[in-house]
């Protein structure tokens, strides 16, 4: 099978075509209407370096999210040719991130939002680079501080008893499944369809996993007994008549796909059942489960793999525990 090729594409002017559904018009920056004069040239930037990321299999949310920081980065600095970017653009923008007012309510952008704004430049000028239409990355020697990471100490395996045992549904258990036992994402929660879970072959499938990495996850016959049985008796049983997604796995009452806001109410209903007397993620439970098999003995490669990380020192950072948390465990 032939490799595909970028750059290739782009000199032939047949990159990237994608269905009319994915396409956004980027036409506006927030606050000011882009002028007129030069809203198609922003437009044609933005729009292809979108359909770059469709065609990776990026998530829809980072669909959205990356074009919309990197078109903002366009508007800011006045840019239509990007072949000739130069860091003190990069660095100015940065700066007035740091003073930029919120859109929708008062206060300025945190610390998180604006490396993920650079996380969305790095991602921007990587695809003009392999797409031929930079000779050199203007980010690619620049550093940017990182915010510190909040801190998630791991649920024990009693508290996670507890929070199975306070599940009154089959839905219930089957939320905690996904998010503990799968050790799913939440965006990788709400993409999952009906087509990624196999009960028999006790294999889930995350198709659109964070920076376009697909991964499988093996099941226990447990766990896949029970999100069959909640197909079973719960999505098809009590909701059939109202089911208005049938591809997505999770449905909420009116049968529609579960959100993650869906996600976490289940999850804050559950850690109240069950008296735990604090705040519980989704992501809480993800890193719960990667302590947890760390604990028990498993390597750090195949907790690598089961998370759907690339390297090891995400794992490392993701389900460090320290001398108190593993004693409590």
């Amino acid at each position: 099978m032939e490799r595909w090729t970028p750059r290739r594409y782009w000199k032939k002017g047949l990159v990237f075509h994608v269905p009319g559904k994915y396409t956004r018009a980027f036409l506006k920056n927030g606050h000011t209407p882009i002028q007129s004069s030069y809203c198609y040239r922003v437009h044609s930037i933005i729009q292809s370096f979108g359909d770059y990321l469709y065609q990776l299999g990026y998530s829809k949310t980072m669909q959205y999210m990356l074009p919309a920081c990197a078109q903002e980065f366009l508007v800011q600095q006045q840019i239509t040719d990007i072949s000739c970017i130069e860091q003190s653009r990069i660095r100015s923008f940065y700066e007035w991130l740091q003073i930029r007012p919120l859109q929708r309510r008062p206060g300025a952008l945190s610390e998180m939002m604006i490396y993920h704004y650079m996380y969305a430049l790095k991602t921007f000028f990587s695809w003009a680079e392999v797409t031929g239409q930079l000779d050199y990355n203007p980010i690619s020697g620049m550093r940017f501080s990182r915010p510190p990471c909040n801190s998630r100490p791991p649920l024990t395996p009693a508290q996670i008893g507890e929070l199975f045992r306070g599940a009154c549904t089959l839905q219930e258990r089957a939320v905690l499944h996904l998010f503990y036992s799968c050790g799913l994402r939440r965006s990788e929660g709400e993409a999952l369809d009906m087509r990624d879970v196999l009960f028999k072959q006790q294999l889930l499938y995350v198709r659109q996993g964070k920076g376009a990495k697909r991964r499988v996850v093996p099941l226990t016959a447990t766990v896949a007994g029970e999100l069959e049985a909640y197909c079973h008796a719960e999505r098809y049983g009590n909701a059939a008549q109202t089911i208005k997604d049938k591809t997505a796995f999770m449905l909420h009452t009116r049968g529609g796909r579960m959100r993650g806001e869906g996600y976490l109410r289940i999850v804050n209903r559950l850690s109240d059942r069950a008296g735990l007397n604090r705040e519980i993620s989704l992501h809480h439970l993800r890193h719960s489960i990667a302590t947890h098999l760390l604990c028990s003995g498993m390597s750090l490669e195949y907790v690598r793999d089961f998370l759907g990380h690339s390297f090891l020192e995400s794992t490392q950072i993701y389900a460090r525990a320290d001398s108190e948390q593993i004693k409590s465990i």
